[in-house]
């Protein structure tokens, strides 16, 4: 079956009690077993419910993996895909992460003995050496969105027997499946886009390697990271319409780079899908199509914060991947706490995230708001 028909049927099949189409949010914490340890598969909503089954069959299948796994948000995804490595083993990050997994790294792990190496998106693969256990990649990158050759690095990985893991929540699976290109471990927040209506929080991982899918399982059951029934009830509502809204925040988000690049008020557009992003070749290769993130430069931070400051239809606010399209300045606030780093934030970089409103009006709301940013100046 295709990806689309996948996202709407897989592992959702007609509930066996009543025929409903629409898989039943089963709100429970324990099941009666028929005799001791005998039981149907459940026995506590910790370690399996059937709702988040469903979901975690059905992005595995969109991800072309074996073994998915659900969890609480992307961090309780993250922070259990990092339990697989122990106190002073090596790490390899790309340095340009979400602010949250940066901090998580930094402030979390390192100081308990975990090593951490964080190199620039073009320096990941010659980074992985015989020490390291595990690369830590995301691409695009988040806010800078740089671009990681997912198959050059798995295959400097499987030389030194390292373990790839690539943060795929700015591609998701419809534009992007890093396990056909060699990763090991796909992770996101389904908060983002697979969810996509900004109502709520969650996570997944999932892998094709049957050694690290029981390492997971049992990781995920032991530290208790997982959604509830309702949350993922709303991320299988949302994968629905995946293919659909991507094919629009895709179109939309390349209108609104197109105009920005070039625009007196902007001193440089980021955005893979520019014939001038330098990883445009390499996204166009792993991907197929560039996502709904564009991020730029204003001339500095002050116009950076008065333009976000200006937009109507633009919300300034945290997150992304919403069918709403959202703004922000990541150095003051997605990214803030990577601002004692080498590669902190630019105070003068907007990140924006494109929803799926109508591109003119999103253009034009942009527009008056640079106008406007420049009219202050």
């Amino acid at each position: 079956m295709e990806f689309e028909t996948r996202a709407i049927h897989e592992g959702q099949e007609p509930d066996p009690a009543t025929g409903a189409v629409t898989v039943p949010i089963y709100q429970t914490s324990t099941y009666v077993q028929e005799a001791v340890g005998e039981h149907k598969g459940y026995d506590y909503s910790r370690t399996a419910n059937p709702t988040r089954r469903a979901l975690e069959l059905c992005l595995a299948s969109l991800e072309s993996a074996e073994y998915g796994f659900a969890f609480s948000s992307g961090m309780g995804a993250t922070t259990t895909v990092v339990h697989l490595v122990s106190p002073g083993e090596r790490v390899v990050v790309v340095n340009d992460v979400y602010g949250g997994t940066y901090r998580l790294f930094s402030k979390v792990y390192a100081p308990k003995g975990y090593e951490f190496e964080f190199v620039s998106h073009d320096e990941v693969a010659g980074a992985i050496d015989a020490r390291t256990r595990l690369v830590w990649v995301e691409t695009p990158t988040n806010p800078l969105l740089n671009v990681v050759d997912i198959r050059e690095v798995a295959e400097a990985a499987k030389a030194s027997g390292a373990v790839v893991v690539v943060d795929n929540t700015f591609a998701t699976p419809y534009l992007q499946r890093p396990l056909e290109l060699g990763a090991d471990i796909v992770v996101h927040s389904t908060t983002k886009y697979v969810g996509g209506h900004s109502d709520l929080v969650s996570g997944f991982a999932c892998t094709n390697d049957p050694t690290i899918a029981e390492r997971l399982a049992f990781l995920q059951n032991s530290l208790g990271a997982v959604p509830g029934p309702f949350d993922a009830w709303l991320v299988l509502r949302g994968v629905k319409t995946l293919a659909l809204r991507m094919q629009r925040h895709c179109e939309n988000a390349h209108a609104v780079a197109e105009h920005l690049d070039g625009h007196p008020a902007v001193e440089r557009v980021l955005y893979p899908g520019l014939p001038s992003h330098p990883g445009h070749a390499v996204a166009a290769q792993q991907m197929s199509g560039f996502g709904g993130i564009v991020s730029f430069l204003a001339h500095s931070a002050e116009k950076a914060a008065g333009l976000v400051a200006r937009t109507q239809i633009w919300k300034l606010a945290e997150s992304l991947g919403g069918v709403e399209s959202l703004i922000e300045v990541p150095a003051a606030m997605t990214h803030a706490s990577t601002a004692d780093s080498s590669f902190a934030a630019p105070p003068n970089l907007v990140r924006l995230s494109v929803g799926i409103e109508s591109v003119d009006d999103l253009v034009a709301d942009l527009e008056a708001a640079l106008v406007r940013s420049a009219a202050r100046a």
